[in-house]
């Protein structure tokens, strides 16, 4: 029998989760190995075990999976008959298959929602633009409505709000599903942790604040401003909602609170999540070690958070464009409770994740004026 910390991990996709989850797994020696299509990408750059493929090939996925004893995601995206495959030539593939292909199309989310009487916006599956229109035009949809991609959306896009019928002709082509808007007073994450004998961890509900221009997270505060009725409830939905998919892994479940204080299901990524970066810092056991101990059938780590802390992303600046420099660093690096997590990404555009700090402070005010200097101060940009 394999022991546990020999067991041969691999990681389909070498993004920023990736590297993070690479880091983690350090400290345990662990033999985890990564495919993505460049060793340019973040993990390839420090991880000695990584095989160039694409993740959304059938036999890329095969491959690299046949030699390995349990098999996992840093995105949702991958070739889902393969890890179907996987599973049936004995591979432990965490979260499951079926979990992965149920989540990684917007309108099977919807219909899990709907079956198992979680609340989530109201909803119904486009086929393509003119199909979309034909429905507005006939008064069936009537705006304002969000549109969301079935598939591939991420970092921001494949969602957008269509409030009128100038929007409407920018509506998407590719499959989607269009939702009811709800009228949003805060926006959380809760990310739960699952073993395959069903224990689980549940961290505290985080509040996010979104830079509406590219549809992404600008910063988060941990824990969420709100009342603890509110933070046990979101808690006790995001448990719900794992133990209903049976997931092994990690789940975050993306929440609204309307004004009338009804919590609402946004979404769901059955991996690790840009809204758990801050356990690094600020909690006992972050997500990414969270992560591997699910995977290993480890005991899970104590998800406690042990001082307040703010995250917030660092983006590629409007009108920038090419190899990437990071300006005043220094300045920002100077700051208490400040921790810098560039991913590595060689290439900088407009919105682009390049990076994210934590910001660990118990003073909600210095954290946010420590927010504001780093904000004004340190830039993501190209000299090209």
């Amino acid at each position: 029998m394999v022991h546990m910390l020999n067991q041969k991990i691999g990681i389909l996709g070498g993004g920023q989760l990736g590297k993070m989850l690479y880091q983690a797994a350090t400290p345990l020696n662990l033999d985890i190995h990564f495919m993505d299509q460049s060793r340019s990408f973040p993990v390839g750059q420090i991880c000695p075990h990584f095989t160039e493929g694409n993740f959304k090939d059938y036999d890329d996925v095969i491959r690299f999976g046949d030699d390995k004893d349990v098999i996992s995601i840093e995105i949702e995206a991958i070739n889902v008959d393969a890890l179907f495959e996987l599973e049936k030539r004995g591979k432990k593939v965490f979260p499951q298959a079926q979990i992965i292909h149920t989540i990684q199309d917007k309108g099977l989310q919807k219909e899990f929602f709907v079956a198992h009487g979680f609340k989530s916006a109201a909803f119904r599956t486009i086929a393509d633009h003119t199909s979309l229109k034909a429905k507005v035009n006939q008064g069936e949809v009537t705006y304002p409505f969000v549109q969301k991609l079935r598939k591939d959306g991420y970092d921001g896009k494949g969602v957008q709000v269509i409030q009128n019928a100038e929007d409407l002709e920018q509506a998407f082509e590719a499959p989607s599903i269009i939702e009811d808007l709800i009228e949003i007073d805060h926006e959380l994450a809760v990310i739960v942790a699952r073993t395959e004998s069903g224990d689980c961890a549940v961290y505290d509900p985080v509040d996010m604040v979104f830079d509406h221009r590219a549809n992404l997270l600008d910063y988060q505060l941990a824990p969420a401003g709100l009342s603890s009725e509110i933070k046990a409830e979101a808690k006790a939905l995001a448990l719900d909602i794992s133990q209903k998919l049976c997931i092994v892994g990690l789940l975050a479940v993306e929440m609204f609170l309307d004004k009338d204080g009804v919590l609402w299901i946004n979404e769901l990524a059955p991996r690790a999540h840009n809204s758990g970066h801050h356990t690094i810092e600020a909690c006992v056991t972050s997500q990414y070690e969270q992560q591997l101990r699910c995977l290993l059938g480890l005991p899970l780590g104590d998800p406690t958070l042990i001082s307040q802390s703010l995250l917030m992303n660092l983006l590629g600046a409007e009108g920038y464009q090419g190899k990437v420099s990071y300006e005043q660093l220094d300045q920002c690096l100077a700051l208490e409770g400040v921790h810098l997590h560039i991913y590595g990404k060689e290439m900088t555009k407009p919105y682009r994740k390049m990076g994210h700090v934590n910001i660990v402070d118990p003073n909600l005010d210095s954290a946010m004026k420590k927010y504001n200097f780093i904000k004004q101060h340190l830039k993501v940009i190209s000299h090209e």
